[in-house]
């Protein structure tokens, strides 16, 4: 195992909705073989203004420079909590990036809606689920369907009015972002995915994946983090 350099930048991942900070469990020790210190964010995804929070609560902790990765709906929360000034560069892993005044669910209605959207149903009082079935075919459906339905048994609930949250400042404007692009993604739009990259001037990659590239392609997204941290690193 590769020693840790004190002048590497800390990698935080905030996980997306539907999902918690587990999801990012395969992609972990890749970064942690290669010397690169990880703290996986767990974001109660009640609100964006709740996840912003639980994101600075754990940049408030780290002392040097951050790597501030998002998946999905964590797109959008590193897309505010990324303001932060210890925040040196942006990787958006099939993730929305909403600009200022804009919302996650302002950018889903761009674009025709993906097959998994319909999957998403009502939990409980003022909240959202995906369902199981959604999960197996439409989020997750280059992994095994045991891993699928565990990722469904698991999820955390969706604050009902998350999506209609605005941003107020966009840290993509003034850092460099890296895109992850899943060419095979049914839950969010690709099309989508690829106007948010080329909206950030961001250095693209699209891998073969669903939705969950982090878990069905964790090296290929580990190493495109890496990247960053070195490039971090080189200025």
């Amino acid at each position: 195992m590769t020693s840790i350099s004190a002048n590497r930048a800390t990698v935080v991942l905030v996980h997306g909705a539907w999902a918690d900070a587990s999801s990012w469990h395969a992609v972990i020790p890749h970064l942690q073989g290669a010397g690169i210190e990880v703290v996986a964010v767990q974001n109660p995804t009640t609100s964006l203004a709740d996840d912003v929070a639980a994101t600075r609560q754990t940049l408030d902790a780290i002392d040097g420079p951050v790597v501030l990765v998002g998946h999905s709906w964590g797109g959008t929360v590193i897309t505010e909590a990324g303001n932060d000034p210890k925040v040196k560069a942006l990787v958006y892993v099939a993730a929305f990036a909403p600009d200022v005044g804009q919302s996650t669910g302002d950018q889903v209605g761009a674009h025709p809606a993906p097959p998994g959207l319909g999957g998403v149903v009502p939990f409980g009082d003022g909240a959202l689920k995906m369902s199981v079935d959604s999960w197996i075919h439409n989020v997750a459906q280059d992994l095994a369907e045991e891993d699928a339905r565990v990722l469904a048994a698991v999820q955390t609930p969706l604050g009902l009015a998350t999506f209609n949250d605005k941003v107020s400042r966009a840290a993509w404007a003034d850092r460099p972002c890296w895109y992850v692009v899943s060419r095979d993604d049914r839950a969010v739009s690709v099309e989508l995915q690829r106007a948010l990259a080329n909206r950030l001037n961001a250095r693209t990659t699209e891998l073969t994946a669903s939705h969950m590239s982090l878990l069905s392609l964790p090296r290929a997204v580990a190493d495109i983090i890496r990247e960053a941290v070195d490039e971090v690193a080189a200025n």
